[in-house]
């Protein structure tokens, strides 16, 4: 049962994106776990507005294997899909067999690292966030800008953490962290007047070299318009050790 907490910015009826693949990522955990498969990339497709009301979560294995899994998730309520999930799972290297210590290797001469983003410590207040009401933007989580403003358009970079757990009396994993805090990319690198458009994302997908560490997640953010109607946000995301991943969300855009 979602709570206040979940709520999303276009209407007080309706889940924010975040909590809604936050809680498909905590489902993808809890399908078959096992230590030796990490996911490396996360896909939400939200098919509607998901409402304030008990929801229903279904999860299948439907690709088992050894090395690469892929597992699907359904978000329903009664008869009618809200949002599905599916998730990539890849093994990892054994360590006791001195693999992953040659890649780790290879990672550091072969891939340099961008400029890091500052800190959340170093963050400047902004312009107040959209809605008079309790939610997930202003209250179930906290943002930091570091560049931009949430109320000026263009490109952001603003630090996200939960200010609460997914499911109460659970603490929240990497991958819930950073399931959670994708779905902001669209709303904190806006382009367009919240007040006069519409710049819903129908999906979000999160692609991780690794887990995040902490609970700060950074997204380094960029929406873009395309043919008319349509957009993509595109996050780089990171946390304090380093660059963690990206995040992209396609933009359905009309005038409100």
């Amino acid at each position: 049962m979602p709570t206040d907490l979940a709520r999303g910015p276009w209407t007080p009826e309706a889940l924010h994106g975040g909590p809604v693949a936050a809680l498909v990522a905590r489902s993808v955990e809890r399908c078959e776990p096992a230590e030796e498969m990490q996911v490396a990339r996360l896909t939400v497709e939200l098919l509607r507005p998901v409402p304030v009301a008990p929801l229903e979560v279904q999860t299948t294995l439907a690709r088992p294997g050894r090395k690469v899994q892929l597992i699907d998730v359904r978000v329903s309520s009664g008869d009618l899909d809200l949002a599905w999930g599916r998730a990539l799972r890849i093994r990892t290297a054994d360590p006791r067999g001195g693999v992953s210590a040659e890649l780790a290797d290879l990672t550091a001469t072969s891939s340099p690292t961008p400029e890091a983003p500052p800190g959340p410590e170093q963050w400047r207040p902004t312009g107040p966030l959209v809605g008079g009401y309790d939610a997930f933007h202003n209250t179930g989580a906290e943002l930091r800008f570091v560049r931009g403003r949430f109320d000026g358009p263009g490109p952001a970079t603003v630090w996200v953490r939960l200010r609460v757990p997914v499911a109460e009396g659970e603490e929240p994993s990497p991958l819930q962290r950073v399931a959670a805090a994708a779905d902001f990319g669209n709303g904190v690198s806006s382009v367009l007047d919240f007040n006069s458009w519409v710049f819903i994302n129908p999906d979000v997908t999160v692609t991780l070299e690794r887990l995040p560490s902490g609970e700060w997640i950074c997204l380094d953010a960029t929406t873009r318009l395309g043919t008319p109607g349509i957009g993509v946000a595109e996050c780089a995301l990171w946390d304090q050790q380093g660059p963690i991943g990206h995040s992209v969300q396609s933009l359905l855009i009309e005038p409100r």
